[in-house]
């Protein structure tokens, strides 16, 4: 029980200590700790840890510094619930195709390194200006159904694209992706799965943990098939500390020096980008903690859109001048906060505040990553995870990105913006659907 809890009544806010526009609330205090999201916490874990082989392909760092700069990113998580953000952050999921696609342009090592700096320093100077003025939802509210459909069917295509092409994940692992892929798909999207599910308490839960089943039947399937070697679980030492230093040498712009205006001007429209796809983030975690807040009164749940937005930057702006992160840093992990946002409306037996269900989750995570028995079981199908992850994020675009799509001409426009997109980029993406909006949809006073 948290110390501060209120147990009296209606619509109220629940205790925390203010700081301007963050609210600050601490375990065991201002909330207490939640088992179900703990053990969970403890699973998912693996899909965190997915950052490291794009890390260490992308950037070229050796294991351990990619491991400490997952962990540097697991603490900043922690900063959502515990300034007040009711969710469950994550990557800029979509995005990570791209910027791989981006960064791919330049050079290995340093320069490859800088031009990360200035695309993650942008999008998180641009995070915090739309906090601090509030004129997210009116930039959003600019950009045409078409483009934005068209930047999520093509962060879909290259996600999808990127793991069949020659020499990618799926050739390297063809039956473990394959059946553990289909295996998530069929969990996380199918209609005879949700049928069958409402008759089964065991698998009601068991699809209550998203991807982890299709994580489970990985490490199963891996060393079966030979493509994945057998877990070897180290149980000597404990926890592994980041190793701040070698991370600053390697990738800190502080020792390898900032980025040029150039670059900074190169990284903008990818930029812009991705801030697109994350403001899809703040739409789907206001729908999904109001749906929450409805459900239950005795908590009065307060998400602010600016906070959000504020608290992302600053995670942005930190690991971009200590530890650049190819992930980039995502207002919402929608399928864990949909998670926890379910369970909580079940009522306060089951989840305390929906503060201790994000809390507990985000805490357990940042502690698990740096755990060396739970990192060196899952070691083995990081890469299979991190596939994972991509082919269901490539679903989720395309999905989300269709549904936005209302006309002929959206339709066509979106389509070729999209391939664009995903074969040369977000600035050829975003060039070539500027030019056929205007010259396909465009008409003076409308749309």
């Amino acid at each position: 029980m948290a110390i501060y809890r209120r147990e009296s009544g209606m619509d109220i806010e629940q205790p925390y200590w203010p700081l301007g526009i963050f609210k600050v609330r601490l375990p065991l205090v201002h909330y207490r700790w939640e088992w179900p999201e703990c053990i969970q916490g403890i699973l998912l874990c693996a899909t965190c840890l997915g950052a490291i082989p794009v890390l260490t392909e992308v950037l070229g760092v050796p294991f351990e510094i990619a491991w400490g700069m997952v962990i540097i990113n697991g603490f900043l998580y922690m900063l959502h619930a515990h300034l007040g953000d009711p969710v469950v952050p994550g990557w800029i999921t979509p995005a990570i195709p791209l910027v791989v696609a981006w960064l791919n342009t330049y050079a290995i090592g340093p320069e490859r390194t800088k031009a990360l700096v200035a695309l993650q320093l942008s999008i998180g100077i641009f995070f915090v200006f739309m906090g601090i003025t509030g004129l997210a939802k009116r930039l959003i509210a600019m950009v045409p159904n078409s483009l934005k459909a068209g930047i999520l069917l093509g962060a879909g295509f290259a996600a999808v694209m990127g793991e069949f092409r020659p020499g990618g994940r799926f050739g390297q692992f063809p039956f473990t992706l394959a059946l553990s892929g289909l295996f998530a798909y069929y969990l996380l999207f199918s209609k005879s799965f949700t049928d069958v599910r409402e008759k089964h308490p065991f698998l009601n839960k068991a699809g209550r943990f998203g991807m982890l089943p299709a994580l489970v039947l990985a490490i199963i399937l891996g060393p079966l098939f030979g493509e994945l070697s057998i877990p070897k679980v180290e149980i000597g030492n404990i926890f592994f500390l980041p190793p701040i230093r070698e991370i600053i040498n390697y990738v800190s712009p502080f020792a390898i020096g900032f980025p040029s205006l150039a670059i900074f001007l190169n990284a903008l429209p990818l930029m812009f980008s991705a801030y697109i796809i994350a403001f899809g983030d703040f739409v789907t975690a206001e729908a999904l903690i109001t749906e929450a807040d409805k459900a239950r009164r005795d908590e009065k749940i307060d998400f602010n859109a600016d906070r959000s937005n504020l608290i992302s930057g600053v995670r942005n702006i930190i690991e971009a001048l200590i530890s650049p992160y190819t992930q980039l840093c995502g207002p919402l992990w929608a399928a864990v906060t949909a998670s926890v946002a379910q369970r909580y409306q079940e009522g306060r037996e089951g989840m305390d505040s929906i503060f201790s269900g994000a809390g507990t989750f985000r805490v357990t995570t940042f502690i698990a990553v740096a755990t060396i028995p739970v990192v060196t079981l899952v070691r083995p199908i990081l890469p299979v995870a991190l596939s994972i992850t991509l082919l269901v994020q490539g679903f989720v675009c395309a999905r989300v990105g269709m549904n936005m799509i209302r006309t002929n001409e959206e339709m066509g426009v979106a389509g070729v913006m999209a391939a664009v997109l995903a074969i040369r980029g977000a600035a050829w993406g975003l060039a070539v659907g500027i030019l056929l909006y205007l010259l396909v949809q465009y008409r003076r006073g409308k749309e």
